[in-house]
């Protein structure tokens, strides 16, 4: 039988090389030349004002709400559609999370209803750019202007995607808010394993975001020769990542035009040939508006009914496709529901119990793609 995994870890050929480099120079703790070469890249590529790699995304999303001195008390507006981490980093420090629906059509944030969750404890939104998709920022940085909030762009799926704001400028995601979070997670389109990224575009907040980042001390400035010595002067953790993992991700880096170029054309194969099931009203596909691109981070369908998934989902694993669903609501887990304000989040809901994700990895073969598209047809006609 074919078995096809969800996910397939993609190695570009030199990760081990670069990892043997690292190694023989003799310095394989943090903020060595590998990370600084990866935080450079993506600085200069994207335009970043200042990046710091971490060892996960949710290290950056801890540090994003140490930076905005987030505490008790304080609420912070997440979308409940997303992976724990986007509210668990800020419920460490103290805040009380209001959860916001998705759009009815896409599992982003719906932007249009946030300004009604705005309380005088409101201290920031995080918006989350889900698969890849950007969320309305334009409308996002007005509240966030209006109101004195701060925005923290969760862009963990989000590496090489954009926004074209209200001027027609193309803006890469991260780019926007005033802090944003990136995952190079081995499900992500360039991985290190584990591994993430803090992008600081407000300055006020980066030699701070240094100071967290290097367990509370100034030792960054002390390395780069602008203090004597260094000590501890500020709160923080071991937030950065070994050599190791920086040496890996930049032989991704080396190749990430490439990777985008066949996520993109495995994500167009799928949506080809499983258009004409969606036309029937089957299935239902990503909407993306105007003022975003697609980054072929996922390839997702929504099913019509929680029944319908879970029948195509064995019907794949009969079939040996790994095939899964995603986030199932925060508002409505074990560890938040009693304190949740009781709003019924429909869309939220919905794509918890109808979205599914099918496989997508670099090495999936078009013979594959086909394969499983076939599998999918034949279970709804």
């Amino acid at each position: 039988m074919i078995q096809i995994p969800f996910n397939k870890p993609y190695l570009t050929g030199n990760e081990t090389k670069y990892i043997e480099t690292a190694v023989n120079s003799g310095k394989i703790s943090g903020n060595g030349e590998f990370t600084k070469k990866c935080q450079s890249f993506f600085e200069e590529k994207y335009g970043l004002k200042k990046c710091l790699l971490t060892t996960s995304c949710t290290d950056a999303l801890e540090m994003a709400a140490i930076l905005c001195d987030i505490k008790q008390g304080d609420e912070v507006i997440v979308p409940s559609y997303t992976f724990v981490s986007s509210a668990l980093a800020f419920v460490r420090q103290g805040a009380k999370i209001v959860f916001a629906d998705s759009l009815p059509y896409h599992p982003n944030i719906d932007v249009d209803k946030v300004e009604s969750l705005i309380t005088k404890k409101t201290k920031a939104i995080v918006p989350v750019h889900y698969a890849g998709m950007a969320c309305d920022m334009d409308k996002i940085m007005a509240l966030a202007e209006k109101h004195n909030l701060f925005v923290i762009e969760d862009a963990a799926q989000a590496i090489d995607s954009y926004y074209f704001n209200k001027n027609g400028e193309k803006k890469p995601l991260g780019s926007i808010g005033d802090l944003a979070t990136f995952s190079f997670h081995e499900t992500k389109n360039i991985i290190s394993g584990e591994g993430g990224m803090l992008v600081i575009n407000n300055e006020k907040f980066i030699k701070r975001a240094e100071i967290i980042w290097e367990k509370g001390t100034n030792r960054a400035e002390f390395f780069r020769g602008e203090v004597n010595k260094y000590g501890w002067v500020d709160t923080g953790s071991s937030f950065l990542p070994s050599e190791i993992i920086s040496a890996f991700l930049w032989a991704q880096i080396e190749n990430i035009e490439d990777i985008q170029a066949k996520r993109k054309k495995i994500w167009e194969k799928y949506y080809t040939l499983l258009k004409p099931l969606k036309e029937k009203g089957y299935i239902k596909f990503a909407q993306f508006p105007n003022f975003a691109t697609n980054n072929a981070h996922m390839f997702f369908i929504v099913c019509n009914s929680l029944q319908d998934r879970t029948k195509l989902i064995a019907e794949l694993k009969k079939h040996g496709v790994l095939a899964v669903f995603h986030y199932l609501s925060l508002h409505s887990s074990e560890y938040y529901k009693n304190k949740h304000d009781g709003r019924v989040l429909e869309n939220s809901d919905k794509f918890s119990e109808c979205l599914l994700r099918l496989p997508m990895y670099y090495e999936l073969k078009e013979k594959e793609i086909e394969y499983i598209c076939d599998i999918i047809i034949k279970n709804f006609l």
